[in-house]
């Protein structure tokens, strides 16, 4: 009798402490300073504690100042659709192949004051065609892999990026 006890005790031991592992990593990145992280976002006016998604900004966290290269989908170089992609891999376990205009074509357009964690946002800039992609955060703010600075968090409202914006989407289901 006592074996078992002690049996099933081991066993709940077991199912609460890989509970608890599983929420610690949804929540925190293994190897993430997440102290260092919602300070960033903080600086950028977005309040990692109150959004939808932990993991969409943990992920994007450790994207932050990857460089710019063109067709790029690693640490090492990335554009805007491959950082995209690699966004919605990881957070979404989504797909999205091609560049921004084909990532356009797998999106349902939404007016941006509907505009949620997660969704899309396109810009005009190369010859008046869809050529830039960024994800949505909060506030008219967004993440995206910019030609200039890598990957980075912007803000609709700047000169630039107000300028080119064209639509916000939501990925088709």
């Amino acid at each position: 009798m006592k074996k078992w006890i002690l049996s099933i005790g081991l066993i709940l031991l077991c199912v609460v402490t890989s509970t608890a592992q599983i929420d610690t990593v949804r929540v925190k990145p293994p190897g993430m300073d997440t102290l260092a992280a919602m300070k960033y976002f903080e600086s950028k006016g977005l309040k990692v504690d109150s959004c939808v998604n932990q993991n969409l900004y943990f992920e994007i966290y450790k994207w932050l100042n990857t460089p710019y290269c063109y067709s790029g989908e690693t640490a090492k170089g990335i554009d805007c659709s491959g950082f995209s992609n690699k966004i919605y891999q990881t957070v979404y376990g989504k797909t999205l192949d091609g560049g921004s205009r084909d990532i356009f074509t797998k999106v349902k357009p939404i007016n941006i004051k509907l505009a949620q964690e997660g969704d899309l946002l396109f810009f005009k800039i190369w010859k008046g065609q869809i050529s830039h992609v960024g994800i949505y955060l909060q506030g008219r703010k967004f993440a995206h892999a910019t030609t200039q600075a890598g990957v980075i968090i912007s803000d609709l409202d700047e000169a630039y990026y107000k300028k080119y914006f064209y639509k916000a989407g939501r990925l088709l289901q």
